[in-house]
């Protein structure tokens, strides 16, 4: 761990985004704005830092990438079909997040599936978690990388959106982990985002 704490790379880079997403969730009126420009500086910053990973042939990027992404939203749909059955006020948090965060214009949707998706991926997986497996086991960089994804989201002031995000990078982080190819996780994050925004959403 103290190999961690030398890599001044990731220290830097994990400085930057928590820098860029506290100013990301400031302002609702120009959230998408300010979440696209920090994307772009986060998928900026990796490729500079680090080579980005691709260990999958196409087919299996697309096939093992779809699958695993209509996986991880068939578990957040159960678990928050267990929301709605125990009545549970966990329900009302739901739909205050997808008002406040859910993509509501054509170029919403275009720079979350062509820079958000992305830049998420290559830096949370393709440059935190690589560098972080490079000090520790794989295991364990999974769950940091997961941590460190989680704890960004909290400054949206909604610990749904930080705790949704922890299981989401801890599905990611392990399907990384087990191909070790970024563009399979994009594919897997980009199906799960369009399923949860656009063709399935829970409200």
């Amino acid at each position: 761990m103290k190999s961690v704490a030398a890599d001044l790379r990731f220290i830097g880079g994990i400085l930057l985004a928590h820098l860029l997403m506290y100013f990301t969730f400031q302002d609702k009126s120009i959230f998408w704005y300010i979440f696209s420009a920090s994307l772009l500086l986060l998928i900026s910053y990796s490729i500079i830092m680090e080579e980005v990973e691709d260990k999958a042939s196409f087919g299996t990027f697309i096939s093992y990438g779809a699958l695993s992404g209509f996986l991880l939203y068939g578990l957040f749909w159960a678990g928050y079909s267990l929301f709605e059955i125990f009545n549970l006020p966990l329900v009302n948090q739901v739909e205050k997040l997808y008002g406040r965060f859910s993509p509501s214009f054509i170029w919403h949707y275009i720079v979350l599936i062509l820079i958000i998706v992305p830049g998420e991926e290559v830096f949370w997986r393709g440059f935190v978690q690589k560098r972080l497996m490079k000090h520790t086991t794989v295991k364990l960089s999974i769950i940091l990388s997961s941590l460190l994804y989680s704890s960004v989201h909290l400054y949206s002031g909604y610990w749904m959106l930080a705790f949704a995000a922890l299981i989401a990078g801890l599905f990611w982080g392990w399907l990384y982990a087990w191909k070790r190819s970024i563009p399979l996780v994009i594919v897997s994050h980009l199906i799960f985002d369009l399923l949860l925004f656009v063709l399935l959403p829970f409200y």
